[in-house]
Protein backbone atom coordinates (compact mmCIF):
# COMPACT_ATOMS: atom_id res chain seq x y z
CA UNK A 1 0.00 0.00 0.00
CA UNK A 2 1.17 3.55 -0.65
CA UNK A 3 0.62 5.36 2.06
CA UNK A 4 0.71 8.91 1.20
CA UNK A 5 -1.64 7.86 -1.71
CA UNK A 6 -3.40 6.30 0.60
CA UNK A 7 -3.99 9.17 2.92
CA UNK A 8 -4.83 11.79 0.05
CA UNK A 9 -7.29 9.72 -1.16
CA UNK A 10 -9.51 9.72 2.06
CA UNK A 11 -8.24 12.93 3.30
CA UNK A 12 -11.31 14.78 2.64
CA UNK A 13 -13.24 12.26 5.18
CA UNK A 14 -10.47 12.34 7.64
CA UNK A 15 -10.89 16.07 8.04
CA UNK A 16 -15.03 15.92 7.95
CA UNK A 17 -14.61 13.25 10.37
CA UNK A 18 -12.68 15.60 12.58
CA UNK A 19 -15.16 18.66 11.77
CA UNK A 20 -17.88 16.32 13.05
CA UNK A 21 -16.50 15.30 16.22
CA UNK A 22 -15.66 18.70 17.12
CA UNK A 23 -19.32 19.83 16.81
CA UNK A 24 -21.67 21.23 19.65
CA UNK A 25 -24.81 20.40 18.17
CA UNK A 26 -26.10 17.73 15.67
CA UNK A 27 -28.80 17.69 12.93
CA UNK A 28 -30.00 14.41 12.50
CA UNK A 29 -28.37 14.37 8.91
CA UNK A 30 -24.70 15.50 10.45
CA UNK A 31 -25.53 12.73 13.40
CA UNK A 32 -25.82 9.99 10.46
CA UNK A 33 -22.84 11.24 8.69
CA UNK A 34 -20.07 11.02 11.52
CA UNK A 35 -21.59 7.52 12.00
CA UNK A 36 -21.21 6.72 8.66
CA UNK A 37 -17.54 8.70 8.35
CA UNK A 38 -17.01 6.89 11.72
CA UNK A 39 -17.46 3.12 10.17
CA UNK A 40 -15.49 4.20 7.15
CA UNK A 41 -12.62 5.22 9.01
CA UNK A 42 -12.63 2.10 11.55
CA UNK A 43 -12.10 0.00 7.90
CA UNK A 44 -9.34 2.27 6.73
CA UNK A 45 -7.29 2.05 10.12
CA UNK A 46 -7.75 -1.64 10.10
CA UNK A 47 -6.73 -1.37 6.50
CA UNK A 48 -3.37 0.65 7.52
CA UNK A 49 -2.31 -0.73 10.39
CA UNK A 50 -2.71 -4.51 8.61
CA UNK A 51 -0.82 -2.96 5.93
CA UNK A 52 2.23 -0.76 7.21
CA UNK A 53 1.34 -1.54 11.28
CA UNK A 54 1.00 1.27 14.17
CA UNK A 55 2.73 4.30 11.17
CA UNK A 56 1.90 8.10 12.02
CA UNK A 57 -1.52 7.84 9.64
CA UNK A 58 -2.54 5.15 11.69
CA UNK A 59 -1.88 6.98 15.00
CA UNK A 60 -3.72 10.15 13.57
CA UNK A 61 -7.09 8.39 12.58
CA UNK A 62 -7.14 6.68 15.85
CA UNK A 63 -7.76 9.49 17.47
CA UNK A 64 -10.28 11.01 15.25
CA UNK A 65 -11.93 8.06 15.35
CA UNK A 66 -11.85 8.25 19.10
CA UNK A 67 -13.14 11.61 19.11
CA UNK A 68 -16.10 10.42 17.06
CA UNK A 69 -16.96 7.79 19.33
CA UNK A 70 -16.84 10.05 22.29
CA UNK A 71 -19.44 12.56 20.42
CA UNK A 72 -22.11 9.53 19.41
CA UNK A 73 -21.72 7.43 22.48
CA UNK A 74 -20.98 9.38 25.60
CA UNK A 75 -19.66 8.38 28.44
CA UNK A 76 -20.67 4.90 28.34
CA UNK A 77 -23.57 2.69 26.71
CA UNK A 78 -23.33 0.40 29.29
CA UNK A 79 -22.14 1.01 32.19
CA UNK A 80 -23.07 -1.84 33.87
CA UNK A 81 -21.08 -3.55 31.25
CA UNK A 82 -17.88 -1.36 31.75
CA UNK A 83 -18.28 -2.21 34.91
CA UNK A 84 -18.28 -5.72 34.64
CA UNK A 85 -15.36 -5.70 32.12
CA UNK A 86 -13.30 -3.66 34.93
CA UNK A 87 -14.22 -6.13 37.79
CA UNK A 88 -13.83 -8.98 35.83
CA UNK A 89 -11.28 -8.14 32.82
CA UNK A 90 -9.19 -5.32 34.00
CA UNK A 91 -8.59 -5.71 37.28
CA UNK A 92 -7.55 -9.57 37.89
CA UNK A 93 -5.69 -9.36 34.82
CA UNK A 94 -3.82 -6.54 36.17
CA UNK A 95 -3.21 -8.56 39.66
CA UNK A 96 -1.96 -11.70 37.85
CA UNK A 97 0.31 -9.48 36.79
CA UNK A 98 2.19 -8.99 39.44
CA UNK A 99 1.84 -12.47 41.25
CA UNK A 100 5.42 -13.23 41.18
CA UNK A 101 6.52 -10.35 42.74
CA UNK A 102 4.24 -10.42 45.35
CA UNK A 103 5.06 -13.99 46.27
CA UNK A 104 8.56 -12.49 46.88
CA UNK A 105 7.31 -9.27 48.50
CA UNK A 106 5.79 -11.88 51.11
CA UNK A 107 8.65 -14.00 51.80
CA UNK A 108 10.96 -10.70 52.08
CA UNK A 109 8.10 -9.49 54.75
CA UNK A 110 8.11 -12.60 56.28
CA UNK A 111 12.03 -12.98 56.86
CA UNK A 112 12.23 -9.34 58.08
CA UNK A 113 9.48 -9.60 60.36
CA UNK A 114 10.68 -13.08 61.97
CA UNK A 115 14.13 -11.77 62.26
CA UNK A 116 13.02 -8.83 64.05
CA UNK A 117 10.97 -11.25 66.72
CA UNK A 118 13.60 -13.47 67.56
CA UNK A 119 15.59 -10.49 68.03
CA UNK A 120 13.72 -8.71 70.82
CA UNK A 121 12.18 -12.29 72.10
CA UNK A 122 15.98 -13.13 72.81
CA UNK A 123 17.75 -10.17 74.20
CA UNK A 124 16.37 -8.62 77.55
CA UNK A 125 18.35 -5.13 76.46
CA UNK A 126 16.13 -4.81 73.32
CA UNK A 127 13.19 -5.38 75.07
CA UNK A 128 14.59 -3.21 78.29
CA UNK A 129 15.33 -0.41 75.35
CA UNK A 130 11.78 -0.86 74.40
CA UNK A 131 9.97 0.65 77.51
CA UNK A 132 9.35 0.00 81.40
CA UNK A 133 8.53 -3.84 81.52
CA UNK A 134 5.35 -3.38 83.53
CA UNK A 135 3.99 -1.33 80.54
CA UNK A 136 5.40 -3.87 78.16
CA UNK A 137 3.53 -6.31 80.40
CA UNK A 138 0.35 -4.83 80.29
CA UNK A 139 0.60 -4.14 75.96
CA UNK A 140 1.13 -8.08 76.05
CA UNK A 141 -1.50 -8.72 78.34
CA UNK A 142 -4.35 -6.67 78.02
CA UNK A 143 -3.75 -3.72 75.12
CA UNK A 144 -3.04 -6.14 72.51
CA UNK A 145 -6.27 -7.95 72.32
CA UNK A 146 -8.42 -5.19 73.94
CA UNK A 147 -7.46 -2.94 70.93
CA UNK A 148 -9.69 -4.93 69.01
CA UNK A 149 -12.62 -4.12 70.98
CA UNK A 150 -11.78 -0.65 72.01
CA UNK A 151 -14.80 1.02 69.92
CA UNK A 152 -17.82 -0.23 67.96
CA UNK A 153 -17.35 -3.02 65.29
CA UNK A 154 -18.57 -0.31 62.91
CA UNK A 155 -16.15 2.31 63.79
CA UNK A 156 -13.19 -0.49 64.25
CA UNK A 157 -13.64 -1.49 61.07
CA UNK A 158 -13.80 2.05 59.18
CA UNK A 159 -11.12 3.11 61.35
CA UNK A 160 -8.60 -0.27 60.17
CA UNK A 161 -9.53 0.04 56.45
CA UNK A 162 -8.81 3.36 56.36
CA UNK A 163 -5.28 2.90 57.44
CA UNK A 164 -4.96 -0.08 55.78
CA UNK A 165 -6.00 1.99 52.57
CA UNK A 166 -3.74 4.53 53.52
CA UNK A 167 -0.44 1.82 53.12
CA UNK A 168 -1.72 0.50 49.88
CA UNK A 169 -2.69 3.82 48.70
CA UNK A 170 1.10 5.04 49.37
CA UNK A 171 2.64 1.84 47.70
CA UNK A 172 0.96 2.37 44.78
CA UNK A 173 1.03 6.33 44.19
CA UNK A 174 4.74 6.53 45.14
CA UNK A 175 5.71 3.30 43.92
CA UNK A 176 7.50 5.46 41.23
CA UNK A 177 10.32 6.71 43.17
CA UNK A 178 11.55 3.02 43.84
CA UNK A 179 12.60 3.45 47.55
CA UNK A 180 9.19 4.47 49.40
CA UNK A 181 7.62 0.62 48.51
CA UNK A 182 10.76 -1.28 50.53
CA UNK A 183 10.55 1.95 53.33
CA UNK A 184 7.03 1.68 53.38
CA UNK A 185 6.84 -2.60 53.78
CA UNK A 186 10.17 -2.60 56.04
CA UNK A 187 8.26 -0.20 58.60
CA UNK A 188 5.23 -2.50 58.94
CA UNK A 189 7.31 -5.76 59.24
CA UNK A 190 9.55 -3.92 61.75
CA UNK A 191 6.48 -2.92 63.73
CA UNK A 192 4.97 -6.81 63.83
CA UNK A 193 8.26 -8.34 64.16
CA UNK A 194 8.53 -6.32 67.54
CA UNK A 195 5.11 -7.35 68.42
CA UNK A 196 5.83 -10.95 68.22
CA UNK A 197 8.71 -10.26 69.53
CA UNK A 198 7.20 -8.39 72.72
CA UNK A 199 4.67 -11.09 72.66
CA UNK A 200 7.02 -13.89 73.01
CA UNK A 201 9.01 -12.41 76.38
CA UNK A 202 4.85 -13.09 78.07
CA UNK A 203 4.94 -16.08 76.43
CA UNK A 204 1.72 -14.89 74.74
CA UNK A 205 2.56 -15.71 71.29
CA UNK A 206 0.15 -17.68 70.74
CA UNK A 207 -2.51 -14.81 71.60
CA UNK A 208 -0.43 -13.47 68.66
CA UNK A 209 -1.49 -15.42 66.18
CA UNK A 210 -4.74 -16.06 67.09
CA UNK A 211 -5.55 -12.23 66.92
CA UNK A 212 -4.29 -11.23 63.95
CA UNK A 213 -5.22 -14.61 61.92
CA UNK A 214 -9.09 -14.18 61.30
CA UNK A 215 -8.27 -10.80 59.40
CA UNK A 216 -4.70 -10.69 58.96
CA UNK A 217 -3.89 -13.07 56.02
CA UNK A 218 -6.26 -11.01 53.51
CA UNK A 219 -5.00 -7.36 54.95
CA UNK A 220 -1.34 -8.01 54.82
CA UNK A 221 -1.66 -10.03 51.66
CA UNK A 222 -3.78 -6.96 50.02
CA UNK A 223 -0.50 -4.80 51.49
CA UNK A 224 1.85 -7.36 49.62
CA UNK A 225 0.16 -6.78 46.56
CA UNK A 226 0.22 -2.85 46.54
CA UNK A 227 3.75 -3.23 46.92
CA UNK A 228 4.23 -5.26 44.10
CA UNK A 229 1.87 -2.77 42.01
CA UNK A 230 4.04 0.21 43.35
CA UNK A 231 7.49 -1.68 42.29
CA UNK A 232 6.20 -2.80 39.03
CA UNK A 233 5.25 0.80 37.97
CA UNK A 234 8.89 1.98 39.04
CA UNK A 235 10.42 -0.48 36.74
CA UNK A 236 8.27 0.08 33.87
CA UNK A 237 9.84 3.78 34.32
CA UNK A 238 13.76 2.30 34.57
CA UNK A 239 13.23 -0.42 32.04
CA UNK A 240 10.81 0.37 29.41
CA UNK A 241 11.65 -2.19 26.94
CA UNK A 242 10.32 -1.45 23.50
CA UNK A 243 8.44 1.82 24.55
CA UNK A 244 8.94 4.87 25.76
CA UNK A 245 9.49 5.44 29.25
CA UNK A 246 6.18 7.94 28.75
CA UNK A 247 4.53 5.07 26.98
CA UNK A 248 5.94 2.58 29.67
CA UNK A 249 4.48 4.47 32.30
CA UNK A 250 0.86 5.71 30.98
CA UNK A 251 0.49 1.86 30.15
CA UNK A 252 1.57 0.58 33.02
CA UNK A 253 0.13 3.18 35.71
CA UNK A 254 -2.83 2.51 34.18
CA UNK A 255 -3.21 -1.08 34.50
CA UNK A 256 -2.04 -0.91 38.00
CA UNK A 257 -3.95 1.51 39.07
CA UNK A 258 -6.76 -0.69 38.10
CA UNK A 259 -5.46 -3.39 40.63
CA UNK A 260 -6.84 -0.48 43.05
CA UNK A 261 -10.49 -1.31 42.89
CA UNK A 262 -9.15 -5.15 44.05
CA UNK A 263 -7.16 -3.70 47.03
CA UNK A 264 -9.93 -1.63 47.90
CA UNK A 265 -12.14 -4.96 47.95
CA UNK A 266 -10.21 -7.02 50.03
CA UNK A 267 -9.26 -4.38 52.36
CA UNK A 268 -12.97 -3.45 53.08
CA UNK A 269 -13.36 -7.27 53.85
CA UNK A 270 -10.68 -7.29 55.65
CA UNK A 271 -11.87 -4.71 57.47
CA UNK A 272 -15.10 -6.00 58.29
CA UNK A 273 -13.58 -9.55 59.63
CA UNK A 274 -10.82 -7.63 61.87
CA UNK A 275 -14.41 -5.02 63.16
CA UNK A 276 -17.13 -7.93 63.58
CA UNK A 277 -14.68 -11.38 63.25
CA UNK A 278 -11.63 -10.93 65.60
CA UNK A 279 -13.03 -9.62 68.86
CA UNK A 280 -15.64 -12.58 69.09
CA UNK A 281 -15.44 -15.59 71.69
CA UNK A 282 -16.11 -18.34 68.66
CA UNK A 283 -13.70 -21.19 68.71
CA UNK A 284 -10.54 -20.09 66.67
CA UNK A 285 -11.25 -22.49 63.90
CA UNK A 286 -14.19 -20.85 63.07
CA UNK A 287 -12.75 -17.43 63.54
CA UNK A 288 -9.66 -17.88 61.30
CA UNK A 289 -11.70 -20.18 58.75
CA UNK A 290 -13.26 -16.95 57.85
CA UNK A 291 -10.15 -15.19 57.39
CA UNK A 292 -8.58 -18.26 55.57
CA UNK A 293 -11.53 -18.32 53.12
CA UNK A 294 -11.30 -14.54 52.41
CA UNK A 295 -7.85 -15.05 51.30
CA UNK A 296 -8.59 -18.26 48.97
CA UNK A 297 -11.37 -16.45 47.74
CA UNK A 298 -8.75 -13.31 46.44
CA UNK A 299 -5.98 -15.65 45.23
CA UNK A 300 -8.58 -17.38 43.45
CA UNK A 301 -9.63 -13.79 41.94
CA UNK A 302 -5.92 -12.99 41.15
CA UNK A 303 -4.30 -16.56 39.72
CA UNK A 304 -7.21 -18.37 38.33
CA UNK A 305 -9.60 -15.25 36.86
CA UNK A 306 -7.06 -13.01 36.39
CA UNK A 307 -5.21 -15.53 34.20
CA UNK A 308 -7.78 -16.26 32.60
CA UNK A 309 -7.95 -12.63 31.35
CA UNK A 310 -4.42 -12.23 30.69
CA UNK A 311 -4.49 -15.35 28.22
CA UNK A 312 -7.13 -13.46 26.48
CA UNK A 313 -4.90 -10.83 25.87
CA UNK A 314 -5.95 -8.45 28.82
CA UNK A 315 -2.84 -6.59 30.57
CA UNK A 316 -5.27 -4.38 33.34
CA UNK A 317 -4.85 -1.05 30.74
CA UNK A 318 -8.02 0.56 28.92
CA UNK A 319 -9.40 -1.01 25.70
CA UNK A 320 -7.06 -0.33 22.96
CA UNK A 321 -9.70 2.52 21.24
CA UNK A 322 -9.74 4.10 24.74
CA UNK A 323 -6.14 4.70 25.48
CA UNK A 324 -5.54 5.50 21.65
CA UNK A 325 -2.44 5.10 19.22
CA UNK A 326 0.39 3.69 20.93
CA UNK A 327 3.42 5.66 19.75
CA UNK A 328 5.64 4.06 17.28
CA UNK A 329 8.94 3.28 18.23
CA UNK A 330 11.82 1.00 17.04
CA UNK A 331 12.47 -2.75 18.31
Amino acid sequence: MDLDAYSAAHDAEWRRLRELSRQRRFAGRDADELIDHYQAGTTQLSAITTSAGQVSQAARLSVLLSRARLRFTGASAEPWSQVARFATREVPAALYRIRYLTIAIAIAFVAVASLYAVWVATNPDVVAALGPYEQLRGYAEEEFVGYYSASSEAVFGLQVFSNNAWIAAQCVAFGIVGFWVPVVLFQNAQALGMSAGIMTEFDRLDVFFLSIAPHGQLEIYAIFVAGAAGLMIFWAWVSPGSRTRAQALAEDGRAFFAAIGGLVAALLVSGIIEGYVTRQEWPDVVRIGIGTVALAAFLAYQWMLGRRAFRDGETGDLDPLSRGARVVVAD
